[in-house]
């Protein structure tokens, strides 16, 4: 009788676990599509994935609404001036660095001639010593 009754128990307890896990089965793979439709990855992906699936029913709809981050964005910025290596990794820092007006100021105010020949490096696609040469010159010439 014991060995019976032990043995219904653990069947409940499995039928509850296996109720609970169905439940929370569709959320996982839809939280999963939402990040991939948003092209995320790494940790940002995770972070979403944990938010989105979480207990309460209005953090995917807030996170799917949700602003992007000032990084997200400067990251974006960045990528639409096809920035690469150390010109972007500058613009980011200065863009997400200061006060929240940082990032609109930088992006209507004339550039710096040292960021403007960075560009212009960039956009060349100089590296290493030529890198250096020529943005001192620029830098030079500008003033």
């Amino acid at each position: 009788m014991l060995k019976q009754l032990s043995i219904l128990v653990v069947a409940v307890g499995l039928m509850a676990t296996a109720a609970h896990a169905k439940n929370e089965a569709p959320a996982a793979p839809d939280c999963e599509k939402q990040a991939t439709e948003k092209k995320l990855a790494g940790a940002a992906k995770n972070s979403f994935i944990k938010k989105c699936s979480g207990g309460d029913a209005a953090a995917p709809a807030a996170a799917a609404t949700a602003k992007p981050s000032l990084a997200e964005d400067c990251d974006k910025q960045a990528a639409e001036k096809k920035l690469a290596g150390a010109a972007k990794s500058s613009f980011i820092k200065k863009c997400s660095g200061g006060d929240a007006a940082a990032p609109a100021a930088a992006a209507t105010a004339k550039p710096s001639p040292a960021e403007d020949c960075d560009k212009q490096a960039a956009e060349k696609k100089l590296a290493g010593a030529a890198k250096s040469s020529f943005v001192k010159k620029c830098v030079t010439d500008a003033k």
